[in-house]
């Protein structure tokens, strides 16, 4: 049987709850990411954070689906959770990174002349 039958199945039909699979990515997900972020040096953290500006996009694309499904309340609280989590991280991404440039921009401009 395929990973996407699998997933598509409910628990009745005797395969694993799209919930029970949902769940095990977020906690793989959870545990991925704090042993990445403990490995990485604090010099790379803002360019990394730059980087990943992307992701947090296609993470806003991915909420919004999830929350137009018909999984009811549930699907629509996660989704809107995401939404507003990915917003946040998106907006403070880029917040740093302009921050970044203009820290690491030419004399010229801070003094004035072009």
């Amino acid at each position: 049987m395929s990973a996407l039958a699998l997933i598509s199945q409910s628990s009745e039909g005797g395969g694993v709850a799209p919930i029970v699979v949902g769940i095990w990515i977020l906690f793989l997900a959870l545990f991925l990411g704090v042993e990445l972020i403990t490995k990485v040096p604090p010099t790379l953290h803002t360019p990394l954070m730059s980087g990943a500006n992307a992701i947090s996009g296609i993470t806003i694309v991915g909420a919004l689906a999830c929350a137009s499904t018909g999984y009811g309340w549930l699907g629509l609280t996660l989704g809107f959770l995401a939404i507003v989590m990915a917003t946040i991280n998106c907006v403070g991404g880029f917040l740093v990174t302009e921050r970044m440039l203009r820290m690491f921009g030419s004399r010229q401009k801070k003094g004035g002349k072009a």
